[in-house]
């Protein structure tokens, strides 16, 4: 199956409805308080009315009903974008029971991540450029404030179709909040100084339509085969890739990319952008030491795949755009610039 023609779906305005759905897990129910806090960012910061459905804050909902609600979301006319409210972990059952024309005929932005990359990359397959990030218990609903990156950025991809350009942000946490402290909400949460974006490869200047997402989702599609399509489908487009809090060690993340490159579907990308890796969560709290080492080993594992099986691609490690705070979104299907030789990257929203 060759590459669809991709399309930006119209933006919402100020004032418009958005829907505010759970098609991956069911956070929301068992954690409300940052979840009605990102709905009142979405009122009060980002001028928009968010609507729930039947499974947005159901804790456990079926995958034909988490479908169900996607269906009525998209087929709306009111609805002007759907967010997901947080990840999960088995979206991809919800694929099954989607409607593809249905979703093609009532093109929305979409913005979630994580496991939400399973609707990214079924969207892309039907040439609908959506928005990798924004999550309304995590980004909105952040502790203390929304970070002005993170706000920036969202505003940009909801309400423009403009070029904007990303730069490293210089600061960074990785470290989550207690959701079962009803205080630390209230709190903003401490950052650290973030290491530069490291490029490698050759300093040339490349553009193309983002494909990827979680690597942990993109692994489910690799090894389920249904939606993916042919390898040459994804020739010139710009992989973006980023892992979770589950802190895949560093053999997991080249064995990915080592089947990646072994059936040919890696060297069909112009550029490589990899997410600055979350290196914390309550399983495993590492101290500084540990977590600095937790990322360059992912960063020399992502390498060795990319020398390789792909040497000859510009690839960029450390951007926030993952499981760290803040986070930029990215538009998957839309266009990524990455420009080697002057360390610089933009996307087009």
């Amino acid at each position: 199956m060759s590459r669809p023609v991709l399309r930006y779906p119209t933006k919402p305005e100020r004032g418009d409805t958005v829907a505010v759905l759970s098609p991956s897990g069911g956070a929301a129910a068992l954690f409300p308080a940052p979840f009605d806090l990102g709905l009142r960012r979405l009122t009060e910061e980002l001028g928009l009315r968010p609507r729930e459905y039947q499974t947005t804050r159901a804790p456990a909902a079926l995958p034909s009903d988490r479908a169900r609600d996607l269906h009525a979301a998209f087929a709306d006319s009111e609805v002007k974008a759907v967010l997901a409210s947080i990840g999960g972990e088995d979206e991809l059952k919800v694929l099954a029971h989607l409607d593809r024309d249905l979703l093609a005929a009532n093109p929305k932005p979409f913005f979630g991540y994580s496991d939400n990359t399973n609707l990214h990359l079924f969207l892309w397959n039907l040439g609908l450029v959506s928005y990798h990030g924004g999550a309304v218990m995590v980004q909105l609903g952040r502790a203390g404030s929304m970070h002005p990156l993170t706000q920036r950025s969202l505003e940009q991809a909801l309400f423009t179709r403009d070029e904007h350009t990303l730069e490293p942000a210089g600061e960074y946490s990785d470290e989550e909040v207690d959701w079962s402290d009803p205080k630390a909400l209230a709190v903003e949460p401490p950052m650290s100084a973030a290491d530069d974006w490291s490029w490698h490869g050759p300093a040339a200047r490349v553009s193309g339509p983002a494909w990827g997402g979680s690597l942990e989702i993109v692994d489910f599609h690799l090894r389920t085969g249904r939606y993916l399509l042919s390898d040459e489908a994804y020739e010139g487009a710009v992989l973006f890739l980023e892992t979770s809090e589950e802190l895949p060690p560093p053999s997991y993340v080249y064995r990915v990319l080592m089947c990646m490159g072994e059936r040919g579907l890696l060297q069909q990308f112009s550029a490589i952008l990899w997410a600055r890796p979350k290196a914390w969560s309550f399983e495993h709290p590492n101290a500084p030491e540990a977590k600095a080492r937790y990322v360059e080993q992912q960063r020399e594992a992502v390498l060795a795949a990319h020398a390789e099986y792909h040497p000859h691609a510009p690839l960029v490690f450390g951007v926030e755009f993952g499981h760290t705070d803040p986070q930029y979104v990215v538009p998957s299907g839309g266009e990524v610039m990455m420009d080697g030789a002057r360390k610089q990257l933009s996307v087009t929203y």
